[in-house]
């Protein structure tokens, strides 16, 4: 196994040149050291307050440094999503997350049904359900369904909000417009064919038009111009929200926590919550989750220390964990300069991962990565590059290209030390960066904080935000073929548009991307997002490293937990001891 530098260090104290190590362990460490003893005080103290009450509270430390945005379009990656998206709002179209056994599939939400325009394939109907109201008690209906579609593509509408545009816009990129038929019924325009954008809409939360037009009224007459009023307006909301989701919001305090209470007039029956609270906690940080939950100050943390799983089951403790259709991946970079720019040193990277090794770093939380999607899949499409691990055959390819041990290729990584879905990115980069030593490649992190990495992704390799970067390290879901596929390979979804960072891209795959999109039946659609998989896997714009199982621990008094395979977990049908 390749050798790799340890989880920590005692040598975390004051360095004159700081190395990539001491960075990636002790500089996150000292950062967050104020903020989360601040998280754990605030959780125990509403510990006690709730035991008094005697309600069912469920208390929740996340991977990420932040409260993931409340106003309705999540922040922090999918994290943002589960958290703050799913509890609290719904959307036309949602993930069935009933089973552990079988894939998450689309489902109605807000809509009941929806189909395609036979002689105009860039229109659609979605037919809405009834009877649903806000938390606020204002209707849902085609108008709220309209404003939340122009809150972030009409920059014209009162209320848009560019804040929102960059985490849903770029998963929805050729969604142009909503139109009212009736008060149940609503038409939705693309800019071209596209039989994605069902599964894109998972991500169009609904917020009520209503309550915000109640915080826009309560902006001071002192502020006159239209944008900072809607601006404030927003900044109102985001403090008291408003969605028909089986949560809603009671308090929230900036990188602190967030209180939910359960909305007893969900329109699902099935989904009307059994647990009375939900408190959210940032803890970026593993090994202070871990120590939270054992010591009984939370009762459910996300992405456990590894080296503390055996502990944590011991002390009575579940951990949960599935496969899940996602990639954590280094995403290269094609700009002119890039070290990645020729084939053989892609492929030797891939070849020269020691992903068992990693996997016993990881206690087995991980899964090993054939591609974007695992071979049996239906859009696997068998391609002609086989990823694993080779180290001969890798330094032949690097000797082939020009590097050695004496000359090795020098590459920066851009990374994160937390962060949704991002599993335990520091232990994980460091072992990847010993284990590509070994084939001629030096490798240098630039650590950044997850949000921030998260934006930068979506500026691209060229912006000077990449910081000279050569890769970056954001892992992502792989649930729908927009968010596996497209939105990596299509020089449509260039930055800003979308996440191809790196820009890859050029005719034959905006083709074979075409020809999936506008596949309107599963089987040819199927065929064609296999061809796609196939030439992805063999041009290889990524270093797959590992699919993760999204390990998380819990308190045995929470019950009927459900472990989808997928990124996002229901707590509305959850209970507690």
């Amino acid at each position: 196994m390749t050798a790799h530098l340890p989880l920590a260090s005692a040598a975390c104290g004051p360095r004159a040149r700081p190395s990539t190590p001491w960075l990636a362990h002790c500089a996150p460490r000292a950062l967050l050291a104020a903020g989360l003893s601040a998280a754990l005080l605030a959780v125990s103290t509403l510990g006690s307050t709730a035991a008094q009450a005697q309600d069912k509270v469920l208390r929740i430390a996340m991977t990420a440094a932040d409260i993931p945005r409340t106003l309705g379009q999540p922040d922090q990656g999918f994290e943002g999503n589960r958290f703050t998206g799913i509890p609290m709002y719904d959307a036309l179209t949602a993930w069935d997350l009933s089973k552990a056994d079988a894939p998450s599939v689309l489902m109605p939400g807000l809509a009941t049904s929806w189909s395609v325009d036979a002689k105009d394939r860039t229109k659609w109907v979605f037919r809405l359900r009834s009877g649903v109201r806000f938390h606020d008690g204002s209707p849902f209906n085609a108008d709220a369904v309209v404003w939340n579609v122009r809150k972030v593509l009409d920059k014209d509408a009162p209320h848009f909000d560019a804040s929102q545009v960059g985490v849903t816009a770029s998963r929805m990129p050729t969604l142009r417009s909503a139109r009212k038929i009736d008060d149940l019924t609503v038409e939705l325009t693309t800019s071209e064919p596209d039989s994605f954008l069902p599964l894109n809409l998972t991500n169009l939360f609904m917020a009520s038009p209503a309550h915000w037009e109640a915080k826009l009224k309560a902006v001071p007459a002192s502020v006159t111009d239209p944008a900072e009023r809607a601006k404030q307006a927003w900044t109102g909301f985001a403090a008291d929200a408003s969605g028909t989701g089986p949560f809603r919001m009671t308090r929230f305090v900036p990188r602190e926590r967030l209180e939910l209470a359960a909305h007893k007039g969900y329109w699902d029956p099935k989904r009307v919550p059994k647990i009375d609270r939900v408190v959210l906690v940032p803890m970026p940080e593993a090994n202070a989750r871990t120590a939270a939950l054992l010591s009984g100050q939370v009762d459910w943390i996300e992405a456990p220390a590894p080296d503390s799983i055996a502990q944590i089951r011991s002390r009575g403790f579940t951990v949960y964990s599935n496969a899940q259709p996602h990639v954590w991946p280094w995403q290269l970079s094609f700009v002119e300069g890039s070290p990645w720019l020729n084939r053989d040193v892609r492929h030797a990277a891939n070849l020269c991962v020691d992903r068992e090794g990693l996997s016993k770093l990881l206690g087995g939380m991980m899964s090993t990565p054939k591609g974007t999607v695992p071979p049996g899949h239906p859009w696997w499409g068998n391609p002609k590059f086989d990823i694993r691990y080779d180290v001969k055959a890798a330094q032949a390819l690097m000797t082939k290209a020009g590097f050695s041990a004496a000359k090795p290729l020098r590459v920066k990584v851009q990374i994160s030390a937390s962060g949704s879905g991002q599993m335990q990115p520091l232990p994980m980069n460091e072992f990847v960066q010993q284990s590509l030593k070994q084939c001629f490649f030096d490798v240098q992190f630039d650590v950044i904080e997850w949000n921030t990495l998260f934006t930068n992704w979506r500026r691209g390799a060229k912006d000077p935000t990449a910081n000279g970067a050569h890769a970056i390290n954001v892992s992502f879901a792989a649930m729908d073929p927009f968010f596996a596929m497209v939105r990596f390979t299509s020089t449509k979804t260039f930055p800003p548009v979308s996440n191809n960072w790196g820009y890859f891209g050029n005719a034959e795959f905006d083709k074979l991307i075409e020809d999936a999109r506008t596949s309107f039946d599963d089987k040819s659609r199927d065929a064609a997002l296999a061809r796609l998989h196939a030439r992805i896997v063999e041009e290889a714009p990524f270093i797959w490293i590992a699919h993760d199982v999204g390990p998380r621990a819990m308190s045995p008094k929470v019950k009927n937990v459900v472990q989808p395979r997928s990124w996002f977990i229901d707590i509305a049908t959850m209970t507690m001891d």
